[in-house]
């Protein structure tokens, strides 16, 4: 069986260096993180009963508030104070998942002196190496806190900023020679007595990132704890303003891919975007391109210029396949072999042209081919529409698949066969499935009723209020001419 590799803090900082050489990282002691494996020896939760860990996790919860009792804190503030570390507590999971792993291997329940001989010599290691930072270590985790050096070993600017600027070139401001106490903007907005925080997460904490955003993201991408401020991410979030991108959109796309921030702008990022212009990719578009899909710039060019290739394999033309990378670039995500081309493979099964739908609705080469798709088809199909009939909706209107059978179709399906109009209509407009039943289809169809007319259900739908308001006066009126 397959398992997954154990990493070591120390492991995993081994992979980037300390990017504010000014400063000290604080950092846990070398511990395992996170370790899961299934049958190979090491850590396996297959076998152990949700409810187990879950009684685990408040027996962890348990024993942290009775620590931090012990280190001097209230009980209503512990309590308080808890509420804030499920980071932390996660991490102590994580420890007991590797201290007893072969517990965990059989399935045995851990006892609750188990669970404390594992992680009270842990807490008392932390207390031991962070001392009054302790508590702050613990509710800003996995965020890397800094502790100032003597003033001494302060780093000095280049000499050549100092000629040139007499600005500071970060909008944080950095701890002078002048002051040992970090000032109000190296503090994360300005929030009361919290930790001297990275120069980076006090910087995206001014663009509009949440911190428990900016935890989220070091706890799933340990490296972009340690990215440098001036060196990586100032560059390239004021590379991604220059495009037109939103400040208030830059904390989305940071979140979503953070490795965007460790990218080259000079060797590879702008080197890409080119690529992908030659590719087809509008360059006017390139904010809402970056916005629907960020990981797009941190492809490999083989990766993007395969999938390309199989698009023209498809039969789109070089127009079609700028505007599918550029409206839906998350196409470059799928696999080739493993999606794409087996997708295309079961439209064409069914009679509905790959690449019509491709150009048209590309999302739908995303969707599960037997939980998504099939259930799509043999919903029209048990309709008693032909199977030509469907190929036909289905290259006119893709969006048809993305659309949940239950909640969506089947609804506006039992309306439909209350409008009077015959099942051959839905072929001609297979959008009816995409506007709201409620807010849409309903209120237009009962103005129609109303009024004695007939429309097309074209008309009904796809007018704007304005224009249908005028039609089914002007119907109204030739009707009553006629009578």
């Amino acid at each position: 069986m397959k398992a997954f590799t154990l990493f070591t803090t120390s492991d995993t900082l081994s992979l980037f260096s300390p990017s504010v050489s000014s400063r000290t990282q604080v950092s846990f002691p070398q511990r395992l993180f996170f370790c899961r494996a299934e049958t190979d020896g090491s850590v396996s939760l297959v076998n152990v009963p949700p409810n187990l860990l879950l009684a685990e996790r408040e027996e962890a919860k348990a024993v942290l508030h009775l620590f931090l009792t012990n280190q001097g804190m209230n009980r209503v503030g512990a309590a308080r104070k808890m509420k804030k570390l499920d980071l932390f507590v996660d991490h102590l999971m994580s420890r007991l998942h590797t201290v007893y792993k072969t517990r965990y291997l059989v399935g045995r329940e851990l006892t609750t002196p188990e669970i404390r001989d594992a992680l009270i010599p842990y807490l008392e290691e932390l207390v031991e190496e962070h001392g009054d930072s302790f508590v702050e270590v613990l509710e800003y985790f996995p965020i890397p806190l800094v502790k100032e050096k003597p003033d001494e070993t302060e780093q000095n600017p280049p000499p050549n900023a100092i000629e040139t600027s007499t600005t500071p070139v970060s909008t944080v401001s950095e701890p002078t020679t002048t002051s040992k106490k970090p000032t109000s903007t190296t503090r994360a907005s300005n929030i009361g007595d919290t930790p001297n925080l990275p120069p980076h997460v006090v910087y995206l904490e001014q663009l509009g990132m949440e911190r428990d955003v900016i935890k989220e993201v070091i706890r799933k991408f340990p490296a972009f704890g340690y990215y440098s401020l001036e060196g990586k991410i100032k560059p390239v979030v004021e590379f991604l303003l220059d495009l037109g991108i939103a400040k208030s959109d830059i904390p989305v796309i940071i979140s979503k891919r953070p490795q965007l921030c460790g990218i080259s702008l000079s060797d590879n990022l702008i080197p890409t975007m080119a690529f992908l212009e030659d590719l087809g990719v509008d360059k006017k578009k390139w904010a809402k391109v970056i916005q629907r899909f960020p990981a797009l710039l941190t492809y490999s060019r083989s990766k993007l210029q395969a999938t390309v290739d199989y698009l023209y394999e498809m039969g789109l033309s070089s127009q079609d396949v700028g505007k599918v990378l550029t409206r839906y670039p998350s196409i470059i995500s799928y696999s080739v072999d493993e999606k794409l081309r087996p997708t295309a493979e079961y439209f064409s099964s069914i009679g509905v042209n790959p690449a019509v739908l491709m150009s048209r609705c590309p999302q739908a080469f995303g969707l599960s081919i037997e939980s998504s798709l099939k259930p799509v088809t043999e919903f029209f199909l048990q309709k008693g529409y032909h199977a030509a009939d469907f190929a036909l909706m289905a290259s006119r209107y893709g969006a048809l698949y993305t659309f949940s059978v239950e909640d969506n179709l089947l609804p506006k399906w039992e309306y439909f066969l209350t409008m009077e109009y015959p099942k051959t209509e839905l072929v001609k407009f297979p959008q009816y499935f995409g506007y709201s039943l409620e807010d849409r289809i309903k209120p237009r169809y009962e103005v129609v009723k109303e009024s004695g007319v007939r429309l097309l259900l074209n008309q009904v739908l796809s007018l704007s209020d304005d224009d249908f308001n005028k039609l089914v006066k002007r119907k109204v009126k030739k009707k009553n001419a006629c009578a």
